[in-house]
């Protein structure tokens, strides 16, 4: 990806994309082939290349009122492209689904941001799907677990939109190169087979612990597949995201004249980002 840059939305969507620090794969199919789904997803880079910002979200919904939000989101991530910290953000994107809670708008979503100079992934989770790490240096694949500060003043970690007055725990990961993270959305663990049986985290695991670690790009493949197999041919009944983090300890480059000229243009609203 290129400094200043945005990508995502809700629409359909297979690929990969890199920023310094993180090699990315993305995979978002709609329910039933739509055009757009209910789960948003976006990646941002900085304008000095250092900043990575993820979202994964679930809004309720489909169709043209989640495409609406998807802009909106995207809105949100420009204004913060540049910030190290996400608390603003998350903290806006709570009050923007608030306000829409009258038109029973809410959404679960993880949201992440990667600083490559510290190779520190830092992950607010509103009550969304547990996130999966892997550590290269052991091999071994876990749940993220929700970091609880103890508070009971306010609501903690809810899903966006409940609560205007809701405040969302931080967790910080030292990512080593190789270690492995994924987020995705709920229709990965709630796929039914036949008998009505889910995959559930568990089944979630299984899978990723059966795959080559040292190969994300087949484990990218060989997620939708198994989700498939799983089903065994009983139909998806949700939109099914994910994205899948390697870290591949790389550094900022530095721009040439050329890039800093092109990052001070969006900077300035003279180009779009």
């Amino acid at each position: 990806m290129h400094c200043m840059e945005i990508r995502g939305g809700s629409q359909a969507v297979e690929t990969s994309t890199s920023t310094p620090g993180l090699d990315i794969w993305v995979y978002s199919r709609p329910y039933e082939g739509a055009a757009n789904g209910g789960d948003v997803h976006y990646v941002s880079l900085c304008g000095g290349g250092i900043v990575t910002k993820l979202i994964v979200a679930d809004v309720s919904g489909h169709g043209a009122a989640v495409a609406d939000m998807a802009r909106d989101l995207r809105t949100l991530m420009r204004r913060f492209i540049n910030s190290k910290s996400q608390d603003r953000l998350v903290r806006e994107l709570n009050r923007q689904f608030t306000k829409l809670a009258d038109m029973r708008r809410f959404a679960t979503a993880v949201v992440a941001t990667y600083l490559a100079t510290t190779r520190r992934l830092t992950i607010c989770n509103a009550g969304h799907p547990r996130p999966l790490v892997c550590q290269a240096s052991s091999g071994a694949w876990s749940l993220l677990m929700n970091h609880d500060d103890g508070r009971r003043d306010a609501p903690a970690n809810i899903p966006l939109g409940i609560d205007g007055t809701a405040r969302y725990s931080q967790l910080a990961l030292d990512l080593g190169e190789g270690d492995l993270v994924l987020f995705y959305t709920d229709a990965l663990i709630e796929a039914t087979n036949s008998a009505g049986r889910q995959l559930g985290e568990q089944g979630l695991l299984d899978i990723v612990r059966n795959a080559n670690r040292t190969d994300p790009a087949a484990i990218a493949r060989t997620l939708p597949a198994a989700i498939e197999t799983h089903r065994g041919g009983k139909a998806a009944d949700d939109d099914l995201t994910f994205l899948l983090l390697r870290c591949n300890a790389g550094q900022p480059a530095r721009l040439s004249l050329r890039q800093k000229v092109d990052v001070y243009a969006k900077f300035f609203g003279l180009k779009p980002v």
